[in-house]
């Protein structure tokens, strides 16, 4: 389903690609469905370990966008220069907006961390993908906003994507 389809009302859980995708200007349905949320439109859910993977993403990009660093091995070249780091901070102030925009942040337990080895397990997800899929189990939720195909073979869930993320 499309990110743009989300009907009215509806509690959706956030995936990182999705902020990605808005901070970095690659989607218009992304930062619609993100304003749509601000707005009170929809429930928009998330969890630390999806911030966390977020802030990491976003420091990568702002290294490469400021010439600092070269792909590849982006972060083996940024930890050799703790110096470039600390000339960084646009990843953090932008991370910093998603509870800004309504978001609800759901922390993560270490119950949690148990429970999602079942759907790596199971479904061969990776970590992340894992414990997004419980967080959404405990707190009831079915909508997924994501770009990552890897949830479509978890069952019963609907995945709404973006069909516009232009990446240069």
């Amino acid at each position: 389903m499309r990110l743009d389809r989300v009907e009215g009302g509806s509690e959706v859980f956030i995936d990182a690609n999705i902020f990605i995708y808005h901070f970095t200007g690659v989607s218009d349905q992304s930062s619609h469905f993100l304003s749509r949320c601000e707005a009170g439109d929809l429930r928009g859910i998330t969890s630390i370990n999806v911030l966390l993977e977020v802030l990491h993403r976003l420091m990568m990009i702002e290294a490469i966008r400021r010439n600092l660093v070269q792909p590849p091995n982006i972060v083996k070249k940024l930890r050799k220069s703790p110096q470039k780091i600390k000339q960084l901070s646009e990843y953090f102030i932008n991370t910093q907006k998603i509870p800004e925009m309504g978001i609800i942040v759901k922390p993560i337990s270490n119950e949690t961390i148990v429970k999602s080895q079942i759907y790596r397990a199971g479904y061969g997800l990776m970590v992340n993908d894992s414990l997004i899929v419980t967080c959404m189990e405990e707190e009831g939720l079915k909508g997924l906003a994501s770009n990552d195909d890897g949830f479509l073979k978890v069952p019963g869930l609907s995945i709404y994507k973006p069909s516009d993320v232009a990446i240069e």
